[in-house]
């Protein structure tokens, strides 16, 4: 049963649930922690770590304005991944960066594969319990004291 009031109206309802988080605590069920959070750490790390390296590396500062927007893109998802902060839509970026970069031809073909990989299974597993998006928006546990 719905109430009028609580209904979805696609207006300031949805903005203040969008404010409060609870759009990426809905799309992600659970942040795991243990042993599935230190390997999406780990995924996170790796895939940010890359991307921050080859976005400075190619950063000069000279070429066209399409390339250092690229490279400008890889190395703040790169710095969203590490801090596991917006990463399904850093995942996201990443993904569709890299294929882009795929169907451009680029250089290191293996490279752009993986990082588009791991930025589609990031932007659908999460960020995990080691994060910002945990931190911020993850579940909450209420202990109800003695009375």
């Amino acid at each position: 049963m719905t109430y009028p009031a609580f209904r979805d109206s696609g207006g300031l309802l949805d903005l203040y649930a969008g404010a409060r988080g609870t759009y990426l605590q809905r799309l992600y069920s659970m942040f795991p922690n243990a042993w599935p959070g230190k390997g999406l750490l780990l995924l996170r790390l790796t895939a940010g770590g890359l991307l921050i390296h080859d976005g400075f590396s190619g950063l000069s500062g000279h070429g066209p304005l399409v390339i250092i927007v690229r490279q400008f893109i890889e190395v703040i998802t790169g710095l969203l991944l590490l801090a596991g902060f917006l990463t399904p839509v850093a995942g996201i970026l990443i993904f569709l960066v890299q294929l882009w970069i795929i169907f451009l031809g680029a250089e290191y073909l293996p490279m752009a594969i993986a990082l588009a990989t791991w930025g589609a299974a990031l932007a659908m597993l999460g960020p995990g319990a080691i994060s910002v998006d945990s931190i911020l928006f993850g579940r909450r546990r209420i202990d109800i004291g003695n009375r």
